[in-house]
């Protein structure tokens, strides 16, 4: 689970407002889209591991996504199993946004909408989060930074959330980037933590690329999902 935090009812109207933004986005693509505008992907992960913490008890996730770009808007979805101990199953994102280039930057304004499935009558699992994000490329290394805002985060009685990160990629070689990141979540019930990976992809062939990742956070004591691991993903996209 994301977080211990305290079941709340209730809809989120920012969770419906994101809903309309990513369903508008992307259909609004789809009218347009031609093939070399879709894409999809399918991986397997030893461990699903979201801000340094496991959303599968440690244990493998199977996930699948598609997305749609043109010219510089993008939409999509994304779902993977999960298991925070009930008998929620699957999580599945969607999400919309806008990708332009200024000044060498290359920036990105979303919208991510979290939903759970399974998950137990009185639970309030189900966010949405708005981001907006840096990136550059100096030669073979690229460094960004992102913050990500929820007015009402995962599991959370009406508690805002903010996640900052600051992230770097470098290609040593041809097929290998290795990269790394380090992020800050906030929550204004004070369950804030640190949390940080550093790893390596090969790409296998075109469509196929493996990844070797060690996550941490600086809350062990929130749980053993919070703890150290090293986490091996396959990935295939298309």
């Amino acid at each position: 689970m994301r977080k211990s935090f305290s079941n709340a009812s209730g809809r989120n109207d920012a969770w419906f407002a994101a809903a309309c933004i990513v369903g508008l986005a992307g259909l609004g693509l789809c009218s347009e889209a031609k093939a070399q505008d879709v894409s999809a992907n399918v991986a397997v992960t030893s461990d699903y591991v979201f801000r340094g913490v496991s959303q599968t008890q440690e244990n493998p996730a199977l996930s699948a996504g598609v997305d749609l770009t043109r010219n510089g808007f993008y939409a999509g979805g994304w779902a993977s199993n999960v298991d925070f101990g009930d008998d929620t199953d699957a999580e599945v994102d969607l999400y919309a946004g806008y990708r332009p280039e200024v000044a060498g930057y290359a920036l990105d304004f979303g919208v991510i909408g979290y939903l759970y499935a399974g998950q137990p009558d009185g639970a309030d699992y189900d966010y949405v989060e708005f981001k907006a994000a840096a990136s550059r490329a100096f030669g073979p290394a690229t460094l960004g930074a992102a913050v990500y805002y929820s007015p009402d985060f995962f599991g959370a009685a009406e508690d805002e959330a903010t996640y900052a990160e600051v992230n770097g990629a470098v290609s040593p070689a041809d097929k290998w980037t290795v990269s790394g990141a380090v992020g800050r979540q906030w929550v204004s019930s004070d369950l804030d933590y640190t949390t940080w990976n550093l790893g390596a992809a090969y790409q296998l062939t075109d469509k196929l690329a493996v990844d070797l990742r060690y996550h941490d956070t600086d809350q062990h004591d929130f749980g053993d999902i919070y703890g150290a691991r090293a986490v091996a993903t396959l990935k295939a996209t298309f």
